[in-house]
């Protein structure tokens, strides 16, 4: 196994299978190659595939117990992060990918074939018009994004999936105090109470990454989210 994945691993108190550290080999091969024909991630260095998307992905262990039965939805992932790193080390989870751009959903349908996953689901289309689907909407017990947008805005696009009781996990880095405290009341309309703000460094490395972290706490008003497009043009206030 690389010594960078294991010692990362040890220090969130993760320990791979044999079988484990093959499927992320293959991961990051299968990610290299479609790579050269499609944009899937600007990070291809092994190391930094490591740090940035493997472990990132999984330091999801500081804020939730993975090690329950869950029904999961990743939305916007996406090369597959943080869905299939977690399904990796936690097999018992089933995971939905969520992702509107149908190339995408074309590689995780091969590394979903490749390292032979089941119980994960990768499915192409918008979160605004999945969440509006009896099938998904509120039906999941912890939904999480590391899209790049608003956290007034993934509220919107990720409560409505998630049912009461359930949490909603946003991966963010840098300085997000200001977000968190402009999207307050967005997240109590969506039917959301904002519980904890998780802040650390990846693993002896100066990268920020913060985790906020969202229960629901009754169910979304059927109007939202909006159609598609509307969230992030007119956000709610």
């Amino acid at each position: 196994m690389n010594k960078l994945l294991e010692k990362t691993l040890e220090a969130l108190n993760i320990q791979l299978t044999e079988k484990q550290c093959i499927q992320f080999q293959k991961y990051y091969e299968t990610l290299v190659e479609w790579n050269k024909v499609m944009n899937l991630t600007t990070i291809t260095n092994y190391d930094e595939v490591v740090m940035k998307h493997f472990c990132d992905s999984l330091s999801i262990v500081k804020v939730c117990d993975m090690n329950q039965q869950m029904r999961l939805i990743d939305v916007g992932t996406g090369a597959g992060f943080p869905g299939i790193p977690l399904k990796i080390v936690f097999p018992q989870l089933e995971v939905v990918l969520l992702d509107s751009l149908s190339k995408r959903i074309k590689f995780l349908e091969q590394v979903i074939n490749i390292l032979e996953i089941t119980e994960i689901y990768p499915i192409h289309g918008r979160a605004e018009d999945y969440a509006k689907r009896s099938e998904y909407r509120e039906t999941f017990d912890l939904c999480v994004s590391r899209a790049v947008a608003n956290l007034s805005v993934l509220a919107e696009y990720c409560l409505p999936y998630i049912r009461v009781g359930g949490i909603f996990i946003s991966y963010k880095s840098g300085n997000i105090e200001q977000e968190v405290d402009n999207s307050g009341k967005n997240v109590d309309i969506l039917g959301g109470r904002i519980d904890k703000v998780i802040k650390f460094n990846l693993l002896d490395t100066e990268i920020e990454r913060s985790f906020i972290k969202i229960v629901k706490t009754r169910n979304t008003p059927k109007k939202y989210p909006r159609k598609a497009g509307v969230p992030e043009k007119k956000p709610i206030l």
